[in-house]
């Protein structure tokens, strides 16, 4: 089962005690070299409560216990 499907599953929003979401992986650049080449090496869930909009943070690298989007990283700097 993939993180965002147990996440979903489990979900209870902190801010009104909603039980639906939706969550969405976000990639950005980090600082120096990886921001000059806009090479987008982290990687977050922004999850999202249906209820109320609130949005939580998650790092899916911890989550996971292994890093996430290597490839992507790698083909952001062939490719741009």
């Amino acid at each position: 089962m993939r993180i965002e499907q147990m996440i979903e599953q489990r979900f209870v929003c902190s801010k009104c005690g909603g039980n639906h979401c939706q969550t969405k992986e976000v990639s950005m650049s980090g600082a120096g070299l990886s921001k000059m080449f806009d090479i987008q090496h982290n990687h977050y869930l922004f999850v999202s409560c249906t209820n109320c909009g609130y949005v939580e943070v998650f790092n899916p690298d911890i989550l996971e216990g292994k890093k996430r989007g290597q490839l992507g990283s790698i083909l952001d700097v062939f490719f741009g």
